[in-house]
């Protein structure tokens, strides 16, 4: 049944209106602009009427039925009911549906904008309290390398630091011993 409506009811009828574009016959132009109507209608009507009316006995096979009535060039059920129905109701709220189109786009560009500013703030976020969280893992990495390591990432070829030594810092020692001694011999010089 899938496949019947596929094929009959937007294959064939796209095909149908190709040729009408490429034709630049208006009257087979307007026939299918009006089932294509009809049909999106149909469509939208379908997605809410699956939901209660499975059930019904033949449903699926009812709505296969009326697909081939509003294709058929005898019953011409697309043109009759464009012109019956949706044409005098579209025409009777088209300013309506205009203003409620404008509003719907100027909500819409709103609510991206503000989607997309609160979006880039959770991102940033979320990359500052990674960076901070992984800021004491890169530094441990850092610091397992040796001098001669980094030379030779940075592509230094030339080292003054000798292989041997390894360049080790613990973030306990938050003072070099370099200044403790010298503020200890300050204090014994001035007694």
């Amino acid at each position: 049944l899938f496949f019947c409506r596929l094929i009959f009811g937007t294959l064939y009828p796209a095909y149908y209106s190709y040729k009408a574009v490429k034709s630049k016959d208006i009257k087979e132009y307007v026939k299918w602009m009006m089932y294509w109507i009809i049909f999106a209608l149909f469509t939208t009507a379908e997605t809410f009427t699956d939901i209660f009316l499975c059930w019904f006995p033949f449903y699926y096979e009812l709505k296969i039925a009326f697909v081939a009535w509003l294709l058929s060039p005898y019953t011409k059920g697309s043109s009759l009911l464009y012109r019956k129905f949706v044409h005098p109701t579209l025409s009777s709220k088209e300013k309506e549906i205009d203003d409620c189109l404008v509003q719907a786009k100027d909500r819409s560009y709103d609510a991206l904008v503000h989607f997309g500013k609160r979006g880039l703030n959770v991102a940033a976020t979320a990359a500052v309290m990674a960076a901070s969280k992984g800021q004491g893992a890169l530094s441990e990495r850092l610091r397992s390398f040796s001098m001669q390591d980094l030379s030779t990432i940075r592509g230094d070829s030339s080292s003054t630091v000798p292989p041997s030594v390894t360049v080790r810092t613990s973030s306990k020692q938050s003072q070099p011993k370099t200044s403790r001694s010298a503020s200890e011999g300050t204090g014994s010089s001035g007694k």
